[in-house]
């Protein structure tokens, strides 16, 4: 590729992929903060739009659009068709198409073989940067860590992105005025089987410092912004060596430091709520109470996901019904709503599980506990990613028409039982096809 070509960055910028893109953006930022890359025109291409118009409006501005998408599984079906009329419409030498995400990284065949040019596996503060700067300078691109392609109709990965020290990128795009939840924790110790945190991101906890979150959080606050959340897998495990333990005594100098930071313009902490959560075996009187005291928000999200024992130890969760039932009636002391997450249907839930799991819910439900109903969707690179799509039993649907108009249960337990079916059906035909493109 000829070198210093006039292009323009596309972000495919959706309410589901804005996160990621604002901290892709971030790092951006920090390359061209640093002259480690010319600065390059950004375009927002937000869902609604039509990609046909927008494109068109630029097409003749620049030699090459690379336009980026980030998305997870359930967005394929809306994403995939877009994709394919764009190929369709704009030549491949001028509109390079290229994906990120859950999805991309766990199935980037699947995602190549729906038109894109590039998938990135993992995170990619470091190798997005890198590989529009390789793209500038007409260096080969295939030469980068973190990549996925098709050569001659067959698979080929350069292996796991470049590692990514969070202390060295923001966790949003500041002077792109670009916001969102601060990530904390990235990595997750306990591999859940059902759950892709573990397998894109690895089982080693890395932790933003102290000083890193509260030199955001003032940024944050110069803007005006008063409320703050946080992007982690378990929230108790932050500043955890392992993320298995809690680490009380930095926790609460954290949430202490952090309130009296905010305390100052006024703003509030909310912690182990939306978008993240707790573990139940994590949650105390100890943490409990460091919520209480130190944050603003009147709920904690628990995982549970089942109410029986087997299917605990097959989904690998670490904790056990005893823990979460003690999680739900601690929270309910301090006076805080526990909101427990429960996965229905999930692989071999036999009729004595299900049995234990809507009983115990039902218990959980009249200590004063509200049940975060999901349904189990098959997610490529997890050990469950070959198993079929949850299903709602009678009796468990039975429950959820009681819980329901009590205001004892919510969630999209409807529409990811929709999800997934379509989604079992995809990666049956996606298993089909790398056979071929892997031999």
């Amino acid at each position: 590729m000829p070198k210093n070509k006039k292009i323009c960055l596309i972000f495919y910028y959706t309410k589901e992929n804005r996160y990621s893109f604002n901290v892709l953006l971030g790092a951006l930022e920090t390359f061209w903060e640093k002259g480690m890359l010319p600065q390059i025109p950004v375009i927002f291409f937000k869902e609604g739009k039509d990609p046909n118009a927008i494109l068109g409006q630029i097409y003749r501005e620049y030699e090459l659009l690379c336009l980026c998408f980030s998305f997870f599984t359930t967005q394929i079906f809306q994403i995939f068709p877009l994709v394919k009329s764009l190929r369709k419409e704009f030549p491949q030498d001028k509109l390079i198409l290229v994906a990120g995400g859950p999805h991309a990284t766990g199935d980037p065949l699947g995602t190549l073989l729906a038109g894109f040019d590039y998938v990135f596996l993992s995170e990619a503060e470091i190798t997005f940067p890198l590989f529009l700067k390789y793209l500038l300078e007409g260096k080969e691109i295939t030469q980068l860590k973190g990549l996925g392609y098709l050569q001659d109709g067959k698979f080929v990965s350069t292996g796991r992105g470049y590692p990514v020290d969070l202390n060295e990128f923001p966790p949003l795009a500041i002077k792109s005025r670009r916001f969102n939840p601060l990530e904390i924790t990235r990595g997750c110790p306990f591999a859940c089987s059902y759950c892709q945190t573990s397998q894109i991101f690895g089982t080693k906890v890395r932790h933003r410092s102290p000083e890193r979150v509260f030199f955001y959080v003032e940024k944050l606050l110069s803007y005006g912004l008063k409320d703050f959340r946080f992007i982690t897998p378990n929230a108790f495990s932050y500043l955890s060596p392992d993320g298995k333990r809690v680490n009380l005594e930095d926790l609460r100098n954290f949430l202490r430091e952090l309130k009296a930071l905010v305390d100052k313009k006024g703003g509030r902490v909310f912690f182990g709520t939306f978008p993240s959560e707790v573990r139940p075996e994590h949650t105390t009187e100890e943490t409990v109470a460091l919520v209480k005291e130190y944050c603003a928000n009147q709920s904690l999200i628990i995982g549970a996901q089942s109410g029986s024992e087997r299917i605990l130890k097959l989904c690998r969760r670490g904790h056990s019904t005893e823990d979460v039932e003690k999680a739900v009636k601690t929270c309910l002391k301090f006076g805080i709503t526990p909101k427990v997450d429960f996965i229905f249907g999930l692989p071999y839930e036999k009729e004595e599980d299900i049995k234990e799991t809507i009983a115990f819910m039902r218990k959980l439900a009249k200590l004063g506990a509200v049940i975060h109903a999901h349904t189990f969707m098959p997610l490529p690179q997890t050990p469950f990613q070959n198993k079929r799509a949850g299903r709602i039993s009678r009796q468990l649907y039975e429950l959820i028409q009681e819980l329901l108009p009590k205001g004892k249960l919510f969630g999209a337990w409807q529409k990811q039982m929709e999800l997934a079916t379509k989604i079992e059906t995809y990666l049956k035909e996606i298993r089909l096809k790398r056979k071929d493109a892997l031999n």
